[in-house]
């Protein structure tokens, strides 16, 4: 069974025709899927998945308890660090669903950093992920920095700005941001 990583972008409150049919493709493939607990595609995903019965789901959280889980499925939590907080600390709990995961399927809204550091995150693991990017309507297969950098040459030049913030040092090696 592999592993499937879903994330997305916050303000996603509708999950798009295409996503629903990938993610229909991968409760009847019976692969894992691993899931944020967040507002937006996250509970959009979570939703979808609880509407088909599906069990092989796995909710990831920095808290003590998921914001949402609809499925009453298995919780990980992953603390932060000591005096880690806010984006860091969610950071923290992707970077355990990449290690964790097989591929990536992502629901970008074109400027969300969260979401597209989780694409760098799983190119830099070379792990294949889908993202589609709903402002745009693209949908792009990432494989490895490279493919990801072409991805991003699409997106509006001030995210690498925000990325280059959030980024840790290997990101930013991989990136060559310096």
């Amino acid at each position: 069974m592999a592993m499937i990583f879903i994330g997305g972008s916050r303000d996603i409150v509708e999950l798009p025709d295409a996503i629903v049919g990938r993610i229909a493709s991968i409760v009847a493939a019976e692969h894992g899927i691993l899931v944020g607990d967040a507002p937006g595609a996250d509970t959009e995903v979570q939703a979808l998945l609880g509407g088909h019965g599906y069990e092989h789901v796995g909710v990831f959280c920095a808290g003590d308890e998921p914001r949402n889980n609809l499925g009453d499925w298995a919780v990980y939590n992953v603390p932060p660090l000591p005096d880690i907080h806010g984006f860091e600390a969610g950071a923290q709990k992707d970077r355990e669903m990449v290690r964790r995961a097989d591929y990536g399927l992502m629901i970008w809204n074109g400027m969300s950093p969260g979401t597209v550091l989780n694409v760098l995150r799983l190119a830099m693991a070379e792990k294949p992920c889908v993202t589609y990017d709903v402002a745009n309507g693209l949908v792009t297969t990432t494989r490895d920095v490279v493919d990801w950098q072409t991805m991003l040459s699409r997106a509006d030049p001030e995210i690498w700005d925000v990325l280059a913030t959030r980024m840790t040092p290997d990101e930013r090696l991989a990136t060559t941001l310096g």
